[in-house]
């Protein structure tokens, strides 16, 4: 897939609502897929209020403080699905904090198992609507927010359903840290492009690419979800864009 910036603008998106849908909530997806197993249903009673979030108390001034052993760093992944990413990036950073959101159950207990498994103690989770989350988190904390393979939502009436719209966009900006950064992968080329048009519509985003193999390949370290090896198996390329704040 090919992209650059002459192939991106505002002209062909319809009227960006989105601010009014995000202030309202954005996730318009399914929460629940097929009957969780006992172990699964066990992790979700138990398991998940130890590593949940409570957006309806006060947020931390640091959220290091979410975290035992106060992490350097915290990161934030979007719709982790399986988990897979997430998992992978909590083991190789150990001195990182990460929070994962996904309001699919079903892929909350998959990464709740894996948690388990790998005793990690570097993870919290919230499962919800991303954009409620967002609002809650204390301005200039995150390090990077990764968004990877979010359901693009193709029919143009459906557009606002769409995670990135300015409103997001600068919900972002507000709680990312002076050069952390957004990261997005999607092999669907309209949502690209819609990304690439309204992240670069910002004042507060750069784009960090210099040649095309920096969105065409995965960056170091990258470790290809479920869904991106079925991509790939179906011929279709993603797209991997990394926009930086600026301080």
């Amino acid at each position: 897939m090919m992209v650059s910036p002459r192939d991106i603008g505002h002209r062909d998106a319809p009227p960006d609502d989105g601010t009014s849908a995000h202030a309202r909530g954005s996730f318009f997806g399914r929460r629940k897929g097929h009957k969780l197993r006992i172990h699964q249903a066990d992790l979700i009673d138990n398991l998940l209020p130890h590593l949940a979030l409570d957006i309806g108390a006060p947020a931390p001034e640091r959220l290091a403080d979410l975290f035992d052993g106060g992490p350097e760093d915290v990161r934030l992944e979007i719709g982790f699905g399986g988990g897979e990413h997430l998992i992978a990036e909590a083991q190789a950073f150990p001195n990182i904090g990460f929070i994962g959101c996904e309001p699919y159950v079903n892929g909350m207990a998959k990464i709740l198992s894996q948690i388990e498994a790998h005793n990690l103690r570097n993870i919290r989770l919230y499962a919800g609507d991303a954009a409620e989350l967002l609002a809650w988190l204390p301005p200039r904390t995150l390090a990077r927010i990764d968004l990877i393979h979010p359901d693009p939502w193709p029919k143009r009436r459906h557009w606002k359903r769409r995670f990135v719209q300015d409103a997001t966009v600068a919900a972002m900006a507000r709680i990312l840290k002076g050069g952390g950064e957004f990261r997005f992968v999607s092999d669907i080329d309209d949502y690209c492009a819609w990304t690439l048009a309204h992240l670069m519509h910002s004042s507060d985003f750069v784009w960090t690419a210099e040649r095309a193999a920096d969105w065409q390949k995965p960056w170091e370290g990258y470790t290809m979800t479920r869904y991106g090896r079925k991509a790939e198996r179906e011929g279709r390329v993603a797209a991997y864009l990394r926009f930086r704040k600026i301080s």
